[in-house]
């Protein structure tokens, strides 16, 4: 994926999810991520240029994050259509989000780790790869609670924990998991476009 199509694709992306979003106040609590990475990226292509994989799963990530903007992680349809097939008793799309923190910063970690740090492929790696998803988790938690602290009721919508009690323990699970699915399924094909990158 070029630049310019990965570009175009978050940009159509955050364009549909604003339109039409249904609390612009949540909106811009759930990409502003986004915000933040596309000009950091812009300003580190040249000097830090990552893998296309990892770049394709940046803009997946932005699209879980703009579509949980869109209509709130609550009231996503595909989390509606997964509790009606899994007779689940809540929309789990927030799940997904969370998996996705987990899985997506896994293979950014692990290739910053391995390009510029003396740290080798094995289980150090794996285990510190790990560890920085469950910061990462732990920092947005904190976020959230930040945020129900701030706004009391008007923070339902942002945090989409549906009456759970255990939803940010939940949460970090899910990050957890999608940190461990990441390195298993995708260190082979990441090791592969990483020796195919001059980076050095």
């Amino acid at each position: 994926m070029g630049p310019q199509l990965w570009l175009a694709t978050i940009m159509v992306g955050l364009i549909w999810s604003f339109v039409g979003a249904y609390d612009r106040g949540v909106w811009v609590m759930e990409v502003f991520p986004i915000f933040i990475a596309l000009p950091l990226l812009a300003f580190t292509r040249s000097s830090f240029r990552l893998t296309t994989l990892v770049y394709v799963l940046i803009a997946i990530h932005a699209w879980v994050l703009m579509i949980g903007g869109h209509y709130t992680y609550a009231r996503v349809p595909l989390g509606f259509w997964m509790q009606d097939v899994f007779h689940f008793t809540r929309n789990h799309y927030d799940r997904i989000g969370h998996l996705a923190q987990g899985f997506i910063p896994a293979m950014i970690a692990r290739e910053i780790l391995l390009r510029k740090t003396p740290l080798q492929r094995g289980g150090w790696l794996f285990f510190l790869v790990t560890c920085v998803c469950l910061a990462i988790s732990a920092m947005y938690e904190f976020i959230e609670w930040g945020a129900a602290v701030a706004l009391g009721q008007g923070a339902d919508e942002f945090l989409a924990t549906q009456g759970d009690p255990f939803d940010t323990q939940s949460d970090m699970l899910m990050a957890w998991i999608g940190s461990f699915l990441a390195q298993l399924l995708l260190a082979r094909w990441h090791d592969r476009q990483l020796a195919g990158l001059r980076w050095r």
